[in-house]
Formats: structure tokens, C-alpha cells, sequence
């Protein structure tokens, strides 16, 4: 059984904090103003995939808050370069395990940036092993974290979003193709996203309110590095035969995120590099 925040697919923020290598979500400089006067939510912002959405929506315009879990530190170095694009930015410690720190999270953006439009639930953990070796804990922490959070935070979310408003959860690519032994567990709870994204997109259609599922493939972040030992054999199930960065994955939230997707909603996009083709 092993732990990260990312295996063959995806790249997001893990809950349980682990110390990283350091390596930093591409720094954006190019400014616009797609999303001014926004307010997003990104759970799981501090690091990897989740760091490099909470930039790119502020280079976009958007007033950003993030959660974390334990690495305050590294949360910190996010909200400094939000602060340093001209946008404000809030750090809220989290435990996507705990639904009162979910629903606590949202509540407390919207009191403290005065609105929310666009909610990013990505923090998630990643547990692998053979279905013999993984326990009732394991599944139990999995589905909390992978597939109650995203609902709750949802859930809570819908009080304050309005016509306009965005929920992009971000799934994984081994939702579709699982090309390893060990991944039944974790395929199962993005899969589950599948599900939550086509159902609330039909519920709140009406509301004007759309909601899309992004599913990376092998993304370049700590726990998942472009040079590690299995890079080469995981970028190779790839029609790019490359990892991504988090930039990559983050360009399509944002235009999820943005006026101009309005119409797109209970889609499934897979920035995966022709992983799943």
C-alpha cells in the first residue's frame, strides 16, 4: 500500500500534508481580466496542480482563497505570489476528511472576500495497493476526501453562487484508464466525480450555474515528477509522450472558469496528452 498525491495520472494536492521537494507551480506574469471583480475557491491550493489553478485564476482577475492541510508554509508562498498579481488572496487550513472543515472553509471565503463564483475542488488523497492490502480505513479516507468533500463543498457553495457561477472539479485520468495494478481504489472515487458533475450540471442548468470535471493525466508535481524513476514508462502512455505542467491543466480551468464557457456544462475534458485515447 503506498501514499501520494499522484500517480499515473493527475497531480492533486494530497490531504496529508507530506513535505515536498519544493517544486513550485509555473509562475504566471501575463495578466488579463477574464475573471475581475470573481471570487474563487480552490481546495487543495498550496502545491502541485491546485497551486498552479489558484495562479492562473488570479492572473485572470479572480480574488482567490485556497485550502491546505499542514503545509502552511507552502501555502503561504502561494498567497504571496497571488498578493504579488495584484489580487487578494486567503489561506483556510482544511481537512477535506472533515465535513464541518468543508463546509466551514466556503462559508469562510464568502465571509472574508465577500462573494464566491467559482469553486475548485481538488484536494485529494491517493491510496494504492492491491484490494487484499488496502483496508476499510483506506476506503473509508478515500471516499471522504476524493467524493464527500467535493459534494459538501458543493453543496455549500450553492447558498452564495449565483447566474454565472462555476463549480470544475478535478478528477484523473485513470478514472478512465487504469493502466496499472493497485489504482481500483482511487479510479473509483474520480469515476464517482463523473457522476456528481453530469448529475448537478442537469440540477442547476436552470440557475445558470455550470459544473465540469477536468481530468489531468501525468502531471509534473513532487509527489509526480516529470524526471522521477517511473516518468518514463508513465509518459509513454501518453500520444504526447510527455507529462504536462500544471499550467496546462490550469489554462483549462480557467476557461471553464471564465464567461466565455457558459455553455459548456457536465462535461468531462481530459487534459491527459492522448492518455485515454
Amino acid at each position: 500500500m503506498g501514499m501520494a498525491e499522484n500517480g499515473p495520472g493527475g497531480g492533486n494536492e494530497a490531504s496529508d500534508g507530506r513535505q515536498t521537494r519544493g517544486r513550485r507551480a509555473d509562475m504566471i506574469v501575463c495578466m488579463t481580466t477574464t475573471l475581475d471583480g470573481k471570487v474563487a475557491l480552490v481546495t487543495g491550493g498550496s502545491r502541485g496542480i491546485g497551486a498552479g489553478i489558484a495562479l492562473r485564476l488570479a492572473q485572470d482577475g479572480a480574488d482567490v482563497a485556497l485550502t491546505y492541510r499542514e503545509n502552511a508554509e507552502q501555502a503561504a508562498i502561494v498567497v504571496k505570489q497571488i498578493e504579488a498579481l495584484g489580487r487578494r488572496a486567503l489561506v483556510i487550513q482544511a481537512d477535506g476528511a472533515d465535513p464541518t472543515a468543508v463546509r466551514d472553509a466556503v462559508d469562510r471565503a464568502v465571509a472574508e472576500l465577500g462573494r464566491l463564483d467559482i469553486l475548485v475542488n481538488n484536494a485529494a488523497v491517493f491510496l494504492v495497493g492491491a484490494m487484499d492490502d488496502l483496508g476499510t480505513a483506506e476506503l473509508e479516507q478515500t471516499i471522504a476526501v476524493n467524493v464527500r468533500a467535493p459534494y459538501i463543498a458543493a453543496q455549500a457553495a450553492l447558498r452564495h453562487l449565483g447566474d454565472g457561477g462555476r463549480i470544475i472539479s478535478i478528477g484523473s485520468n485513470v478514472g478512465e484508464r487504469a493502466v496499472f495494478p493497485g489504482l481500483a481504489l482511487y479510479s473509483m472515487s474520480k469515476t464517482a466525480l463523473v457522476g456528481l458533475t453530469r448529475g448537478l450540471a442537469r440540477e442547476l442548468g436552470p440557475r445558470g450555474i455550470t459544473v465540469n470535471l477536468v481530468n489531468p493525466g501525468p502531471t509534473d508535481t513532487d509527489a509526480n515528477p516529470a524526471d522521477g524513476p517511473n516518468a518514463a514508462a508513465i509518459a509513454g502512455f501518453t500520444a504526447v509522450g510527455r507529462y504536462a505542467r500544471p499550467a496546462d491543466i490550469a489554462a483549462t480551468v480557467a476557461h471553464l472558469a471564465s464567461p466565455e464557457a457558459g455553455y459548456v456544462t457536465g462535461a468531462v475534458v481530459n487534459v491527459d496528452g492522448g492518455f485515454t485515447s
